[in-house]
């Protein structure tokens, strides 16, 4: 099962497997609106390099077009159906970029290369916040090549989620986010760990957790900040104790499946 997975911070992952790079929902900032990135260097320029792109759901910390902006011109960007009906500035991209913009529903697969993408559905709200009224649907991907890698996105717990996101070597899941309370169509690291049990992949990496925290919010509730990957690390152990966890920093490549 050669993957390799590359953790940028928040929910920006390289995916390489089979020879294709896929990058999820990349954001490379250390500054945006009222959040600061708090830990981990801004992505180097190579972080932008891949084949494919897959947004998730139409929020700014997702679908960030100053982030989308610095990939290659013809690079696949494969977005939620009616995302560039909801957020103009993604059409403009798209022209001044030449990027190759594919709208997809849950079920969808996209050849990438060697690998399937194919779109699952995701428990969160697929508005253009705060912006409008807008939205597309959430949704997470599995990259399969040589394995099946799971990117949730941004979800909640839902009935089905096994079902519909099918088996899967690795999974990327989100443990936490960028500020003390998480809402609604969100996992923590409980329900994570909970998400880890009804997939049963082989192996696991936290994602969405301690990078961006809002300016001036430093002293709040610090541990939502610090301690989510831990925690999933911990709660794995009693809800999922077969599945190999992985905690990258910041930066770091990881093979999921060393030490099984």
């Amino acid at each position: 099962m050669p993957v390799d997975v590359t953790w940028w911070g928040h929910a920006t992952c390289t995916i390489e497997d089979s020879g294709v790079r896929v990058l999820t929902d990349p954001l490379f900032v250390r500054r945006f609106a009222h959040l600061r990135r708090r830990r981990g260097a801004v992505p180097p320029p190579q972080a932008a390099v891949a084949e494919a792109v897959l947004v998730s759901h139409l929020h700014s910390d997702h679908l960030h077009l100053p982030s989308l902006a610095r990939l290659a011109p013809g690079t696949r960007l494969i977005v939620p159906y009616g995302a560039s009906a909801a957020v103009p500035g993604l059409r403009a991209l798209r022209r001044a970029r030449r990027l190759r913009v594919t709208e997809v529903r849950a079920g969808d697969e996209v050849r990438v290369g060697a690998v399937q993408v194919r779109a699952v559905p995701a428990l969160h709200d697929g508005r253009r916040l705060p912006v409008g009224p807008q939205r597309a649907p959430a949704l997470g991907y599995v990259v399969e090549g040589e394995a099946r890698t799971y990117f949730a996105g941004d979800t909640g717990l839902f009935d089905g989620m096994a079902e519909a996101v099918g088996p899967v070597d690795v999974a990327l899941l989100p443990v936490g986010g960028w500020g003390p309370y998480l809402g609604h169509g969100h996992l923590d690291p409980a329900r994570a760990a909970e998400a880890l049990a009804r997939l049963a992949p082989r192996s696991a990496v936290p994602v969405h957790y301690g990078t961006y925290w809002p300016i001036g919010l430093d002293g709040v509730r610090p541990h939502e900040f610090h301690a989510p990957g831990d925690e999933f690390v911990r709660q794995a152990a009693k809800r999922a104790p077969e599945v190999a966890v992985h905690v990258p920093a910041h930066g770091e490549r990881v093979r999921p499946e060393a030490g099984r």
